[in-house]
């Protein structure tokens, strides 16, 4: 029975760090959703149409390419029609990540927002929650980015969880501490998985 450990943390939590950890660890099944997601509008063009359609615009470049950043402009403050987006993506999504998983035993689902999606709100078996203080987390996504404090304080807030999304946390790991000392903590984690899964079994 396959097994999907979520990883999810803010930006600059280090969650991409802990799945490196994890891989290292042989947990080598490992699906990154921001990633997939990107590669979607080009593996299915009659996804963009169809948000397109609905959007009432254009989405594509004068060569007929999708450009991420007009959607991304289209639907930043405008909560419908994210949700509208969502709707049509996040099927897909799954779909994909059904062909991409099958066969495996465990596999990691890395996404920074997921808590906040209702749609995955029956998805996974456990929540790998990964975190830092904020201004170690400020820190690393302006250098990582190049982005000006400002838009990454915004995303910050956006990222902010409620109670109910807290109480889907399976394990916390804080990433302020060296390499070393993450993979201890990434090493622990892993083993109540392992036990629980024995239990489970």
């Amino acid at each position: 029975m396959m097994r999907v450990w979520i990883v999810t943390g803010g930006i600059g939590s280090g969650k991409t760090e802990v799945c490196r950890i994890l891989h290292r660890l042989g947990y080598v099944c490992q699906y990154d959703s921001d990633s997939r997601v990107k590669a979607l509008y080009d593996r299915y063009p009659v996804l963009v149409e169809r948000i397109e359609n609905r959007l009432g615009c254009s989405l594509r470049d004068e060569k007929g390419c999708f450009v991420p950043s007009l959607l991304a402009g289209r639907i930043f403050s405008d909560r419908a029609a994210l949700e509208m987006v969502e709707s049509l993506v996040f099927p897909v999504l799954m779909q994909d990540f059904s062909e991409f998983a099958s066969g495996a035993e465990v596999v990691i689902f890395e996404s920074a927002t997921i808590l906040q999606k209702r749609y995955f709100d029956a998805f996974g078996d456990d929540v790998i929650y990964v975190d830092a203080p904020q201004q170690v987390r400020l820190e690393r996504a302006c250098k990582r980015d190049d982005l000006p404090e400002e838009k990454v304080l915004s995303r910050m807030e956006n990222q902010r969880l409620t109670q109910d999304e807290c109480a889907r946390i399976s394990f916390r790991i804080d990433s302020d501490c060296s390499l070393e000392e993450l993979e201890q903590r990434v090493r622990a984690v892993v083993r109540q998985l392992e036990d629980k899964q024995l239990i489970d079994n």
